[in-house]
């Protein structure tokens, strides 16, 4: 669902540039925010009860209206701040959902089921989540985490970086990839994502797909951005806990590419979103091909 602009807009519009501004402005503002703070719920609503569905095929119609959603969101600071205060309210909560329906592994819901076969317990049989599903499930994890700060907590206290390894070291090659991106958003300036990655031996899993010359091409590239962008920008500081990313990536990838990454990491703090894009992929094939020769 996109937020649309009221046909009353054109008003707003019209402001005086000098002077108070007149009531009916004043009217016609206060309308637009209430029409904004209802849409918003509204689609909240509506892509959370999909994605709470027992169909896959309906889960994922609701994720991507949600991804739609997160992405109309995006286009103004007031959208952000309204879709921050709804994830205040636990029944508009995306994060959770997600982790208990669309990433909740396969193993607990092969329990459930076999407990209502033998009449343990009354529950629903769902069907598992597809591979869509689950890539369209990160890709909202990563937008939720990118616009809303505290969504970083909520994810972690769902496992998030456990429940993320197990989809990077298991599904195919588009799952992979959407997790990558989701792994960098959930650890921006969250230390206790960031020490779970530490714990999960997270770099190393990296740097064992990274290596592989039979992996992707577009998985392997993939690495090399993730890697750019942990060293780079999740890793700021030289503080605890990501003070041993340096040192991880050496160890698992040799003295020249962590040089290499860690130089290429400091790339286009001055550029556009879109150079610096295209920056991050031509320094991230740089990555891979100097894996390759040594």
């Amino acid at each position: 669902m996109y937020l649309k602009k009221p046909f009353w807009s054109d008003a707003v519009d019209s402001q005086p540039e000098s002077g108070t501004p007149s009531p009916v402005f004043e009217l016609v503002k206060s309308l637009d925010e209430k029409r904004l703070y209802r849409e918003v719920t509204l689609a909240l609503q509506i892509g959370l009860r999909e994605a709470r569905a027992e169909f896959s095929f309906i889960r994922l119609r609701g994720l991507r209206n949600l991804l739609k959603f997160l992405r109309s969101v995006a286009e103004s600071d007031y959208t952000i701040s309204l879709f921050c205060y709804s994830q205040s309210i636990s029944e508009l909560q995306v994060v959770p959902v997600l982790f208990q329906h669309s990433l909740k592994e396969v193993e607990d819901q092969t329990v459930s089921n076999m407990d209502h076969i033998f009449g343990v317990e009354p529950v629903n049989l769902t069907s598992p989540a597809t591979d869509s599903e689950v890539a369209v499930a990160l890709r909202v994890i990563e937008g939720c985490c990118l616009l809303h700060r505290e969504s970083t907590i909520l994810s972690h206290q769902h496992k998030a970086i456990q429940v993320l390894m197990g989809i990077l070291s298991t599904r195919g090659v588009l799952e992979q990839g959407a997790c990558l991106d989701a792994l960098i958003a959930i650890m921006l300036d969250s230390s206790s994502n960031q020490l779970d990655l530490e714990a999960c031996n997270g770099i190393e899993e990296v740097a064992l797909m990274i290596r592989d010359k039979q992996s992707d091409e577009h998985l392997r590239l993939k690495c090399g951005e993730f890697l750019l962008l942990l060293m780079g920008h999740v890793d700021g500081t030289d503080a605890p806990p990501m003070r041993t990313v340096h040192d991880n990536v050496r160890q698992f990838l040799g003295e020249k590419t962590a040089s290499l990454i860690w130089a290429a990491s400091q790339f286009g703090s001055t550029l556009d979103p879109e150079h610096r894009l295209t920056a991050l992929h031509i320094q991230a094939r740089r990555v891979v091909e100097s894996i390759d020769l040594y």
